[in-house]
C-alpha cells in the first residue's frame, strides 16, 4: 500500500521543534510543504524555500509523507479532524507527546480513513534535530517505516520498535520518567549536602563520576524484573529497611523534604510483610501495580 514520491513532505505544527524539522526537511532539499494556526510562523521557512498552505487539509494533499507536530494530543484530535478527507492514502507521522494509548487510537483513525499511521517521539532539543544527538524512536507501519525510512534518517537517530503503534511512546515516556525521577533525587540530595554545609557544585562532580557503575546494576535490575528473580541487589530488604529509617531521620533533622523515602520505606515494608525480606531492592517491583480497577481505561479514537 504504501509508496514514496521522493522529496515531498508535509509539516504540520511550526512551534519550535514543528519549525526545527521543517527547515532540516527544506535543508535537504525535499519539497517541503508546511501549516500553522498562526500563519505568521510559517514565513521563516517560506523564506527557506517552504511552501506554506493555507489550511491544513490543503497541506496534506501535497505530500506522501505528513509529520504532526503539535502541542498536544487534543491539538492532534482537532486537526485530524479537520483532514479526515483527503488523508487517505498518506503516511501519517506523529511526533507529538502522548500516551500509547493515544497512539493506537490515532492508528485506529488513520486505518479507518485509509492512511497509514507511525508513532514518533522526540528525545532531544530543537537545536539538535539533524544531528546523531537525537533520538526518534517508531512504532506502527512496518511498511510505511521501510518505505520512508530515508527521509525520516535525516531528523537525527531514528530506531523502530515494532508493529504496536503504542511502543515507541512507551519507550519515550519511561526513559523520560527515569530521567526525571533520577534528578528529582538527586535534587532532594543536592538539598541535603547544601543543608549540612557541603559545596553542592563538588558533591555534584562526585555524583557524576560515580555514575557509570550504576549501568551493570541496572541491567541486573532488569534481569531480575524479567525473571521474577529478585537476589539481594542491594542487600536484603531487612537491612535496607533500616538504612532508610536513618535516612528519613537524617532528612527530617536538616528540615529537608523526606516523602520520597518514606515511599521507598512504604514498599520495603510492604514487601517484608509479605515474607521477601531476603530479596534486593527489584524485589520492589512486586508492590508498584495499581489494583486493576484503578487502572486507566484505553484512549478513545480521535474523531
Amino acid at each position: 500500500m504504501t509508496t514514496t514520491t521522493a522529496g515531498r513532505v508535509t509539516v504540520l505544527g511550526l512551534g519550535a521543534m514543528g519549525s526545527a524539522i521543517a527547515r532540516t526537511f527544506v535543508d535537504h532539499g525535499f519539497r517541503t510543504t508546511v501549516w500553522n494556526r498562526t500563519p505568521s510562523r510559517s514565513a521563516p521557512l517560506v523564506d527557506a524555500g517552504a511552501t506554506a498552505a493555507p489550511t491544513a487539509a490543503e497541506a496534506v494533499a501535497a505530500s506522501p509523507l505528513v509529520v504532526v507536530c503539535l502541542l498536544d494530543s487534543t491539538a492532534v484530535d482537532e486537526v485530524l479532524g479537520s483532514v479526515g478527507s483527503v488523508v487517505a492514502g498518506t503516511v501519517l507521522v506523529n511526533l507529538t507527546s502522548g500516551s500509547p494509548g493515544q497512539a493506537r487510537a490515532n492508528e485506529r483513525w488513520a486505518r479507518e480513513h485509509g492512511a497509514e499511521y507511525l508513532d514518533g517521539k522526540i528525545m532531544g532539543d530543537p537545536p539538535y534535530v539533524g544531528t546523531p544527538n537525537i533520538i526518534f524512536p517508531f512504532s506502527g507501519s512496518r511498511a510505511a517505516f521501510d518505505a520512508h525510512e530515508p527521509t525520516l534518517q535525516v531528523l537525527g537517530s531514528i530506531a523502530y520498535h515494532g508493529t504496536d503503534p503504542g511502543l515507541a511512546a512507551v519507550t519515550f515516556m519511561a526513559e523520560v520518567a527515569v530521567a526525571y525521577e533520577l534528578l528529582i533525587g538527586f535534587l532532594h540530595a543536592l538539598r541535603l549536602v547544601e543543608a549540612e554545609g557541603v559545596d553542592v557544585a563538588e558533591f555534584a562532580e562526585r555524583i557524576a563520576g560515580s555514575l557509570a557503575a550504576y549501568a551493570p546494576l541496572v541491567t541486573s535490575v532488569g534481569k531480575a524484573v524479567k525473571g521474577r528473580e529478585y537476589p539481594p541487589d542491594l542487600g536484603p530488604l531487612d537491612v535496607q529497611a533500616a538504612l532508610m529509617d536513618d535516612m528519613i531521620s537524617h532528612r527530617e533533622s536538616r528540615g529537608v523534604e523526606a516523602v520520597r523515602m518514606r515511599e521507598v520505606k512504604e514498599l520495603m515494608d510492604r514487601r517484608i510483610a509479605a515474607g521477601h525480606g531476603a530479596q534486593g531492592f527489584s524485589g520492589l517491583f512486586e508492590v508498584l501495580a495499581r489494583p486493576r480497577d484503578e487502572q486507566d481505561v484505553p484512549a478513545p479514537a480521535p474523531r
